[in-house]
């Protein structure tokens, strides 16, 4: 009997357990996307962000890294500094996206071209020597006649780093005996190789200091 009166109490707290399990968390109310809803003067149950919300990762403060424009107009300084690396990047982003069709020298006869592609204009005339440097970087963000944007496949610093070597290339063309280090001379003395100049699995031997090794005889 004692038993069974204890049985009984369990049960009947296990009742009042349950009673008190309810749904509204599993059943709450709410809206299913883009329906329509009354609850709002406009009747759009999705409500806009809060005013000035900036999505993750979207914050684009310094405008000029971004855009390579000063208010409406392209700005003419590098946004960091310049520096091996910076220029080293630089023309390794160049060779894969620009030089198909500016050619590795800037001058505009890139391997497309050759094939028919519309020839862009040498980036060593007047005109684009002169062109500031923001320039250069909105022509690769937003296109320009034929040339398309190339904002999705370039981020924003590599674009700087083209920048910055496009204008290493500019400086180049046009460069005088003045402009060189000292003792630097033009053109440069053609590499020297230690024995076998190497194949196409294996890369030559270079001498560095080729006046150090003078009498030296090949490995």
């Amino acid at each position: 009997m004692a038993n069974l009166r204890k049985f009984s109490s369990l049960g009947l707290l296990a009742l009042l357990a349950l009673a008190g399990c309810r749904q509204d968390m599993h059943d709450q109310p709410r809206f299913k996307p883009l329906a329509m809803s009354d609850f709002y003067t406009d009747l759009r149950s999705a409500r806009p962000p809060v005013e000035g919300t900036v999505a993750r990762g979207e914050l684009h403060e310094n405008a000029y890294f971004y855009t390579g424009k000063v208010g409406n107009n392209p700005g003419n300084y590098m946004p960091f500094p310049v520096t091996q690396d910076v220029l080293g990047r630089g023309e390794q982003r160049f060779n894969i996206y620009c030089a198909p069709c500016h050619s590795r020298l800037g001058d505009g006869n890139g391997m497309i071209v050759q094939r028919g592609f519309k020839q862009p204009p040498s980036y060593h005339i007047e005109r684009l020597e002169k062109a500031p440097l923001g320039y250069f970087f909105d022509v690769m963000t937003n296109g320009f006649g034929a040339m398309p944007a190339y904002a999705e496949q370039i981020p924003e610093h590599d674009r700087w780093c083209i920048v910055a070597y496009i204008r290493a290339l500019q400086l180049s063309q046009n460069a005088t005996a003045a402009d060189l280090p000292e003792g630097q001379k033009v053109p440069s003395e053609p590499p020297q190789f230690r024995g076998i100049s190497g194949s196409g699995a294996t890369a030559p031997e270079v001498v560095t200091n080729p006046q150090s090794n003078e009498g030296e005889q090949p490995k």
